[in-house]
């Protein structure tokens, strides 16, 4: 009967492969797991003088708090109304825009036009932020400009809350559709070439084979990075929100990173700011957890 192999004999053969491992393992536990301490902040009232351990225990007065008071109302409300909003737009955008994607037969045409898609992925919400108000700004942005010369009147895309709305949601999909598209293109590909060729035997058209053979293919994968990105229902880009906002429209722009920016930051109230971000991060991972079961019982794969 051969001897059962114990980890120290996988460690003794494989030590390089575990060396390695260490790097990984050394940086989630140093910028991931260490900082959990920190959440201690929000069960105390925090005293930068007295410091991290010596400040005053006070359990969850802080969160009541912070429960009572009007702009945490405001802040889950439009945290909920731009994530949610966003979430219907940036994640269908890219599963149409791959699928629109893979039916396209020129590589040189479409491996240009993947790159050009991807670019906007990669500049800073800062950059976004200045080239948004060049062109949408209400007196001297260039859209204004032609839609004034062509005999229409100026539009206020982004000094007016509702059209401020509407214009975060169109820049939002435009900077993440292209780099969205990438992981629903690998899964194309992995597609069997013979469940093409069954539907076209059967007469199915380009729309069908999209709609009754691509599309149930690569469902496992759609479920998961939708699981994903309830996670992030609560959460956010505060970068997305703090380039686009200004002081003429201020009823979407309080969302619950801002706020922790706010309170944290520019206040100081360490201990309410913690309390909020443990609220958020608390709600995140019950989502995901809840989304995961559903997958589960709707009889996907989910994450656990």
């Amino acid at each position: 009967m051969a001897q059962k192999k114990t980890f120290f004999y996988y460690l003794r053969r494989d030590w390089q492969l575990y060396l390695l491992l260490l790097v990984p393992f050394t940086f989630a536990f140093i910028f991931k797991y260490l900082p959990l301490s920190g959440l201690l902040v929000a069960f105390k009232d925090y005293n930068i003088i007295k410091g991290f351990w010596a400040s005053e225990w006070v359990g969850f007065e802080v969160f009541k708090d912070l429960f009572t008071r009007p702009e945490f109302a405001k802040a889950v409300r439009n945290t909920l109304l731009l994530n949610l909003s966003d979430l219907i737009l940036s994640f269908t955008v890219p599963i149409m825009l791959a699928l629109l994607i893979n039916e396209i037969r020129g590589n040189v045409f479409k491996r240009v036009n993947q790159t050009i898609l991807y670019l906007p992925h990669f500049l800073s919400w800062v950059i976004i932020g200045a080239l948004a108000y060049q062109l949408l700004g209400f007196g001297s942005g260039m859209i204004n400009n032609l839609i004034e010369q062509l005999g229409g009147g100026r539009i206020p895309f982004l000094q007016e809350d509702l059209h401020w709305l509407f214009s975060y949601l169109a820049i939002g999909v435009w900077q993440g559709m292209g780099w969205g598209t990438i992981i629903y293109l690998a899964a194309m590909s992995g597609v069997n070439p013979e469940l093409y060729e069954a539907a076209t035997v059967d007469g199915a058209g380009r729309w069908r084979k999209m709609w009754h053979v691509t599309l149930p293919c690569i469902r496992p994968t759609i479920v998961v990075l939708l699981i994903l990105s309830l996670g992030n229902v609560m959460g956010g880009s505060f970068e997305r929100v703090f380039a686009l906002q200004n002081m003429a429209t201020t009823e979407f722009t309080t969302t619950i990173p801002i706020l922790v920016y706010r309170w944290g930051i520019e206040n100081g109230d360490f201990s309410r700011a913690t309390a909020l971000g443990l609220f958020q991060a608390v709600i995140g991972l019950i989502l995901v957890l809840a989304s995961d079961r559903v997958a589960n019982r709707m009889g996907e794969d989910g994450l656990l």
